[in-house]
């Protein structure tokens, strides 16, 4: 790849992925031959509630099913934008569904956590019509995304309103998930949690029961956006409640340098894509536990 081309690609890791023109250099050098893309979903009828597939054409047919949760701070952001990341996770034997959720200042907290348990719903109901087996059910996430699926994951008022358990999660993949950061500094997020910025029933790790599906932590040793303790805290909280969990940190890795490394030019800063797939494959085999 030419040197210019590649500082561009690093400027943008410095910045916000979602927003920034060059990740759609970056998807252009990824390649969807042997992927079938579907652009046609639609969790609920309305608004930013649209999803994409993907799945590889030589995959076998009860492939695991991914979700993935993308980030921008629940105001920006697309489900386009990620076609680097789903693509790598097709190409590995998943079933990979990306869906769009509602932002700020459309709505505030709670109600894209509400999107993403209605979404991962849809995903189950329509998993095997794709070729997925809905036992086999992972939510990978980043940054804001990784905070909702944490929510999913720890507090069973949303899955259960939409008419899901936590049990019917096989695993959780939270990459740079913000779980533990009251007082809330930044404006903009005030904003985003309204009346609740100060309430700590909006934090993962006050949600901690030892009930959990298992969950994989990943998280880079130089995020300076999503401090590594939100990570370790989540990590020890889960422990003592006696809850199934893993952290695996990455030295010289920040915060969207994390998630390139979905995309083959970045794996080799962090091998975020052979420990997703390594824990899908081992939770996969193990038969889940009873939660709520």
């Amino acid at each position: 790849m030419p040197n210019l081309l590649r500082r561009a690609f690093l400027a943008c890791a410095a910045l916000s992925l979602p927003s920034c023109s060059s990740v759609d250099a970056l998807n252009a050098t990824v390649g969807t031959q042997g992927i079938e893309v579907n652009h046609e979903l639609a969790y609920i009828p309305d608004g930013r509630h649209g999803m994409d597939v993907y799945r590889a054409d030589a995959a076998e047919s009860a492939r695991p099913v991914v979700m993935f949760l993308y980030g921008g701070a629940w105001q920006s952001g697309k489900r386009q934008d990620y076609l680097f990341a789903a693509t790598a996770l097709a190409r590995q034997g998943a079933l990979v569904f990306v869906p769009d959720y509602r932002l700020y200042p459309e709505v505030q907290y709670p109600a894209f956590i509400e999107d993403a348990a209605q979404a991962v719903a849809y995903v189950k109901r329509v998993a095997p019509s794709w070729g997925g087996d809905p036992r086999r059910l992972f939510i990978v996430a980043h940054s804001a995304g990784a905070y909702m699926a944490e929510m999913l994951a720890l507090d069973p008022q949303y899955l259960r309103a939409a008419g899901m358990d936590r049990g019917d999660l096989a695993g959780v993949v939270s990459i740079s998930g913000p779980a533990d950061f009251l007082p809330i500094t930044g404006e903009d997020i005030k904003a985003v949690f309204g009346a609740h910025r100060e309430d700590p029933a909006t934090q993962p790790v006050n949600h901690a029961d030892g009930r959990n599906p298992p969950m994989l932590l990943l998280h880079g040793e130089t995020d300076d956006t999503v401090y590594l303790r939100n990570s370790t805290a989540l990590a020890a909280r889960i422990r003592t409640a006696g809850g199934p969990v893993e952290l695996k940190t990455y030295p010289g890795v920040g915060h969207i340098g994390i998630v390139l490394g979905f995309a083959r030019l970045f794996r080799g800063k962090s091998p975020v894509l052979a420990d997703t797939m390594r824990f899908i494959a081992e939770t996969a085999s193990v038969p889940p536990s009873p939660t709520n």
